[in-house]
């Protein structure tokens, strides 16, 4: 598996999905048929209800799904710090990562943390960004757990992300929030199984 197009694919189809973003379905099908077909598959879903649905409506559904509920909240450290005083500093670490790599985010209107920027800096340094993307694997299960739970295309997506990391992925949120309190870094992830954060996250509902 190529694992720096499985990132640029993902960064560019977990984006808001404007007319640049969705021009660019057959590029990024073909990319990943070619060099990672098992993501292919998983990416199918999304890109197929892409071909099949009117642009409004898409984008409507992006909206509904990752701006109106936290539940599927695409920022990482939203997941391990939430809206604390450290997640401040680990956004700030973040951005530093990116400089020592040769990535400036500075203008693109997003906190280091969002999954897309992140997915462009493990597309721009493999290495540093599976490890990146590794210490935040809790909040990355979270959030294809949650996906999954609304049948939403986009599922398959962090699926994808996901396989590309060493480890089985959790099976429910149970694990899921057992990875996030003990899983690394421990400095990072601390959080408890019942974090009022996570709470959410234990019941069904929340669609």
């Amino acid at each position: 598996m190529n694992r720096a197009v499985v990132y640029q694919a993902a960064s560019v189809v977990l984006s808001y999905p404007d007319d640049e973003v969705l021009a660019l379905r057959g590029v990024v099908r073909r990319a990943l048929a070619e060099t990672a077909p098992q993501a292919a598959t998983l990416f199918a879903p999304l890109l197929d209800w892409w071909d099949a649905t009117p642009t409004e409506t898409v984008q409507q559904s992006y909206v509904d799904v990752f701006d109106m509920s936290k539940r599927h909240a695409l920022y990482l450290s939203y997941w391990t710090d939430g809206d604390t005083r450290r997640r401040g500093q680990v956004l700030a670490d973040m951005k530093r990562r990116y400089r020592m790599h040769g990535l400036e985010i500075d203008g693109t209107g997003e906190l280091p943390d969002h999954l897309p920027l992140v997915l462009e800096f493990a597309r721009h340094a493999p290495d540093a960004g599976a490890e990146l993307l590794q210490e935040y694997r809790a909040s990355l299960e979270l959030i294809r757990l949650a996906l999954a739970d609304r049948s939403s295309p986009y599922a398959g997506v962090v699926a994808a992300v996901c396989a590309t990391l060493p480890g089985r992925s959790p099976k429910d949120r149970e694990q899921a929030m057992a990875m996030a309190s003990n899983g690394p870094p421990a400095e990072s992830v601390g959080l408890d199984a019942y974090d009022p954060r996570l709470l959410p996250l234990a019941g069904s509902g929340g669609h």
